[in-house]
């Protein structure tokens, strides 16, 4: 696998002087039918959520309120990813190792995902998922 995979997908957004909306439909707006959906928030300064892989398993990260950073790589290649509108939802498929630094005061994360959790989807081990990537 590869870094290729990854792209920033836009989302609707319809703009309104009460206030904006977004809306994201599986299968439509993302690649995949959303099987979760789970928030990262709180986080506290420096410190950095994720770390790891999965085998099969999808993401689509956005940033709901304020901004954070999404360091990915596969194993050869880095690339960091800056979030920051909700109308933004970055798409990470299988096989890329990530994790989310840089949280703004406020800063929360959407992450719609295409399985229900399975402690045997991820990589947890970055030396064990650069092996696997690899071959």
């Amino acid at each position: 696998m590869s870094l290729a995979g990854v792209r920033m997908l836009q989302l609707p957004r319809i703009a309104d002087p009460r206030g904006n909306l977004t809306f994201v439909e599986g299968q439509k707006h993302v690649p995949f039918e959303i099987a979760r959906v789970y928030t990262i928030y709180n986080v506290p300064g420096g410190e950095r959520r994720g770390g790891h892989a999965y085998r099969t398993l999808q993401e689509v990260v956005i940033s709901l309120s304020g901004s954070f950073d999404v360091v990915l790589s596969d194993g050869r290649d880095t690339q960091r990813v800056s979030l920051a509108r909700a109308y933004y939802g970055l798409y990470i498929p299988r096989m890329v190792w990530r994790h989310m630094e840089n949280f703004s005061t406020n800063g929360i994360a959407l992450v719609l995902a295409s399985q229900h959790y399975d402690e045997a989807d991820y990589f947890r081990d970055y030396e064990i998922f650069r092996g696997e990537a690899a071959s």
